[in-house]
This record gives structure tokens, C-alpha cells and sequence, in this order.
């Protein structure tokens, strides 16, 4: 099974990018829904309330996620503290989850999955990758698409600002897509080439993906 990581900007499109390989045949692992799992586990939330406080919650008492951005992707050094903290409760328990759905689509026999994971680097999780999708995005198209659904711009650069360097992101890449808002070439026919440069048959695998 190839295991391929999605990496690039906020708001630069690694979410179509995705489904496009989900459309050839592949499964996919989205890792911030993963993490939106873990923050409704019981135990996550008593840890995160004993760090941050009551503050973080909803009136549900569920952990308010745009309350707990505010605390740890603020420009402070305080803030970074705060998301490593975060980051020690949360990442062991999103990895096992990545782990056991890397496993689970093994054993089911699905020739790829994608996994899209804003943390790829930082985590250390394309050690697991056979190959890694830079999505390419100017920093204002992603400005304005963020934007659309509400974020604003200082909200997604210093979110931007906790993850590893874009420079960096495209430099440790093995492929490139184009997802500006003029693309080379039409993003599916991009991920078509890839899925065909590494050997994936797209209607074979689209039957077998049929019978999963």
C-alpha cells in the first residue's frame, strides 16, 4: 500500500487534493478531523481543562475549539507554551488513531492512502510516507479563501507561524501540485498524473475501491 502525505499551506487546498485521490481509488486519513475526535474524549478534555482552564469550554461543556486556537496560536511566546502543551496531550493519541486506520485500510486492501496533516513535519509522521504532495498556493489566494470561512488574515498567519516553514514543506516534497487560482493544469488531471507515474491503475483501483 503507498502511504502519501499531503503537505502545504493553510487554506491551500490539501482537503480537493485529497478527495481526488480519494476519487482514483485511495483512502484518505484527515488528520484534524482525528483531532477533532480526541478533543471530544472525556479524558482529553479534564486534561486540557486542568492546563487552560474552564474558559476553553462551550456551554455544552464540550471543548470550545476557537477558544482554545485563541490561547495557543496567539503571537506570544506564551502562547507557543501553551501549544506544546496541547500538542503532549493531543498528538500521541491522534498518531494511534492515523496507526490503527493505516492498518485497518492495509488489511482491506486499498492500493494508497492520503494522509492530510497540517502537522506532517512537525510530527514526524512522513517517516510512515512512500511519497509527500506539496500543494502549491500563493499566501493570498490562501488569505482569501480563509477568509471566506471566516478565519482572518492575522488568525491564519499566526496559525501558520506554529507550523513548519513553507520553504521547508516544499523542499523535503517528492511531488508538486498546482491549486492557485490558475492552475498549470486542472488539479485533477494533476493528481491523475501522479496516481499514473506511480504505477496505479485508476479504473482498476476504482472497481476494487467499489467492492470495499
Amino acid at each position: 500500500m503507498l502511504i502519501i502525505g499531503l503537505a502545504g499551506g493553510i487554506a491551500s487546498g490539501k482537503s480537493y487534493v485529497a478527495a481526488e485521490f480519494g476519487r482514483l481509488g485511495a483512502a484518505v486519513i484527515d488528520a484534524d478531523r482525528l483531532g477533532h475526535e480526541v478533543l471530544r474524549n472525556a479524558d482529553v478534555r479534564d486534561e486540557l481543562v486542568a492546563e487552560f482552564g474552564g474558559e476553553i469550554l462551550d456551554e455544552r461543556g464540550e471543548i470550545d475549539r476557537r477558544a482554545l486556537a485563541r490561547l495557543v496560536f496567539a503571537d506570544s511566546l506564551a502562547a507557543q507554551t501553551r501549544l506544546g502543551r496541547l500538542e503532549r496531550i493531543s498528538h500521541p493519541r491522534i498518531e494511534a488513531l492515523v496507526r490503527q486506520r493505516l492498518d485497518d485500510f492495509r488489511a482491506a486492501g486499498y492500493p494508497a492512502v492520503v494522509v492530510d496533516a497540517a502537522v506532517m513535519f512537525k510530527s514526524g509522521w512522513n517517516r510512515w510516507c512512500d511519497r509527500i504532495v506539496f500543494v502549491e498556493c500563493s499566501q493570498e489566494t490562501r488569505i482569501r479563501r480563509a477568509e471566506a470561512r471566516g478565519w482572518t488574515r492575522r488568525e491564519l498567519l499566526d496559525r501558520e507561524a506554529r507550523q513548519t516553514p513553507l520553504a521547508e514543506k516544499r523542499a523535503r516534497a517528492t511531488d508538486l501540485v498546482d491549486n492557485d487560482d490558475q492552475p498549470s493544469a486542472p488539479l485533477a488531471d494533476q493528481v491523475r498524473q501522479l496516481w499514473a507515474k506511480w504505477g496505479l491503475d485508476a479504473e482498476k483501483y476504482r472497481k476494487v475501491r467499489e467492492m470495499l
